[in-house]
């Protein structure tokens, strides 16, 4: 398959369509509340922003492609080409709405209500950025390698590196205006990691009970979803169990704990956050 088939075209069309809304959108925080406010920023727009109040003269957009530079070297080696390939038409895009988009500054006088309407405005853009296949570089080509390596969270990646910036630019400027920017930055990485995700927080549940095939059965009749059995033993009894295991979403939680209590009052069950499912297995059915 070539990148110029029909497919992978407009699975392009997406990705940069993706990219040009997110960055408008990204961009509009940045011009209408966060330079005229004096906040931070943080990753390669926090350094851009930190180089432009120190020397007015320079220009936002080409800062940031300048400093993409060396991240792109990384994406390129320790990625994927065809990632990096996106990122750099991404960067370019991210950098000509960074002069493009001028609007007038949002009327907000209280800035921690200034600091969460940039987190919210600010993140939805760079997660729209991030569901395309590429990026609009800065952070998010070493949020990907970590995510890659390590299984970091793209939101956590984002904040730890801010983390950083904001330090300096506290040290350089106004430290009361890099208070108010980490709360931009939390609320940023917050909506970043739920517009990746989905706003649709999965459970993982385990249910230990001897009546765990009726469980099993009303799982899948009722709610829909699938399930596995896995093989457990008491330790203390040694009596073999069959552990009914179900992804669910939240919203399913509260029946799917009636469900089990109303076959058998005393089921032992263990409840987790999941981030993401993929795949699908035979016999059993996809969360979304």
């Amino acid at each position: 398959m070539t990148w110029f088939s029909p497919r992978n075209l407009k699975a392009m069309v997406i990705s940069l369509l993706l990219i040009t809304i997110g960055s408008v959108v990204f961009m509009v925080g940045v011009n209408a509340i966060l330079i005229p406010k004096g906040f931070l920023n943080g990753g390669v727009v926090g350094v851009a922003l930190i180089l432009v109040y120190l020397f007015p003269t320079l220009k936002l957009g080409f800062v940031y492609a300048l400093l993409n530079v060396p991240l792109f070297l990384l994406g390129w080696f320790h990625i994927s080409r065809r990632f990096i390939v996106f990122s750099i038409l991404g960067t370019l895009i991210f950098s000509a709405t960074a002069e493009l988009v001028r609007i007038p500054a949002f009327p907000i006088h209280e800035p921690i209500l200034a600091a969460i309407l940039a987190g919210l405005i600010c993140g939805l853009g760079a997660g729209l950025v991030l569901r395309s296949q590429g990026s609009a570089g800065g952070v998010d080509i070493l949020a990907v390698y970590l995510n890659k390596k390590l299984s970091l969270r793209f939101g956590m990646t984002t904040m730890l590196f801010n983390a950083l910036v904001l330090i300096i630019g506290g040290i350089l400027f106004n430290l009361e205006m890099a208070l108010y920017t980490m709360i931009f930055v939390y609320i940023q990485s917050r909506v970043i990691d739920g517009v990746i995700t989905g706003f649709n927080v999965r459970k993982s549940v385990m249910v230990i009970s001897d009546e765990g095939e009726k469980i099993a059965e009303r799982i899948m009749t009722e709610l829909k979803r699938g399930v596995t059995y896995l093989e457990g033993a008491g330790a203390f009894t040694g009596h073999s169990k069959r552990i009914v295991f179900s992804i669910i979403t939240l919203t399913e939680l509260a029946a799917i704990k009636a469900m089990v209590f109303d076959i058998d009052p005393h089921a032992f069950v263990v409840v987790n956050d999941t981030l993401d499912v993929l795949g699908k297995r035979h016999g059993q059915l996809k969360v979304y």
